[in-house]
């Protein structure tokens, strides 16, 4: 997505580390992801 490339681009010029890169791409999967990836483990504890 553009966004990740913007993340890169930004990465180079504050001379992030490949980890941090990967902590500020990977970070809003929660957010994104949201209830459907823990939606299962939800449903779960309900039953």
């Amino acid at each position: 997505p553009i966004i990740d490339k913007i993340d890169t681009l930004l990465a180079v010029h504050y001379q992030f580390t490949q980890e941090e890169l990967d902590f500020i791409i990977n970070y809003d999967i929660k957010f994104r992801m949201g209830k459907s990836l823990f939606n299962e483990e939800d449903n779960d504890d309900e039953e």
